[in-house]
Formats: structure tokens, sequence, C-alpha cells
């Protein structure tokens, strides 16, 4: 087994662990909670194949459902986040780089990787909240669920990110 995957899943085990005993209890105005675990599908490198990605993503919905008992509502966001993620992650890096190149804030940038997290973040958090309430009755809740949730994982991921930089 590579050393790209044995990282991949321990950090994969941390955040499911960290998400679902201690992030998963906080609400925030009793609507926002922050959804670290979607940091692990913005660090596949450029050229990861296709279908692992979607798999790993899949899988990690699929226990993250597991632990919240939310059937599918998480499953379904990450595959959506899975399928994604190679195309934005192409928008954010030159074409002339290297082919392992691995989204971080030291290879891509600071302000790339923000807005390379921003926008896969905010597409996980509108799937996972529309999916999750699956009506639009409550549209303040929505947005107030939405907003602040992606703007609480944002942080938590740019900062993770800014601690692992060397």
């Amino acid at each position: 087994m590579s050393i790209e995957i044995l990282k991949k899943i321990g950090w994969t085990v941390l955040l499911l662990i960290v998400q679902a005993l201690v992030l998963n209890h906080i609400h925030l105005f009793n609507c926002i909670t922050p959804l670290l675990y979607v940091y692990v599908a913005l660090l596949f490198r450029r050229n990861y194949p296709r279908w692992a990605i979607l798999l790993w993503c899949f899988l990690i919905g699929l226990c993250m459902d597991t632990f919240t008992n939310t059937p599918g509502v998480a499953a379904a966001s990450m595959t959506l986040i899975g399928l994604l993620q190679p195309y934005i992650l192409e928008l954010f890096i030159r074409h002339d780089e290297d082919q392992e190149t691995y989204p971080s804030m030291d290879e891509m940038g600071v302000e790339k990787f923000c807005w390379y997290a921003l926008f896969l973040t905010f597409i996980y958090c509108i799937c996972f909240f529309s999916l999750e309430m699956f009506t639009h009755f409550e549209w303040l809740l929505w947005l107030t669920s939405v907003g602040g949730s992606f703007m609480l994982t944002l942080i938590l991921i740019l900062v993770i990110e800014n601690l692992r930089r060397p």
C-alpha cells in the first residue's frame, strides 16, 4: 500500500471520528453545524482516478450517514463533490504544472486554494441541506443552515490547511 493511500485513510478516519464525536454535537443557533469531513474530498491530487474519487467520497458519506442517521444525504452530497472535484480543481491549477499536483495552499497558492475550497464546500452545503430538509417551505432556516454551515466549515478547512503547511 502506498504512503499516499495510508495518509488518505488516516485523514479520513481522523476527520470521521472528530465529526461523529465532536462536530455533530455543535448546533449554533440550532441550525449551523460544521461539516469538516468534506475536507477529505478536497485533497485528491490531479489525475487521481475518477472512479476512486467517487468511491472514496461515497464511502465517506456512507460512514457519516451511519453515524448521524441521515439516510443517504451525506453519501449523495459527497458523491456529487467527488464527481465535481477533478473539474473544479482543473479551474484553479495551471495546465503546464506537474501532473501530480496536490491541492494545497503551498502548491496552488493561498488565494486559489481558498476559492477552490469555497466552491466545493458551498456546493456540498447546498446539496446536503437541500436533501436533508427536502422542502423549501422553511427557506429562511435552509438559507441560515447553508450559509452558516458553509462559513464555519470553510473556516475550519482553512485553519487545518494552514496548520498543515510546513
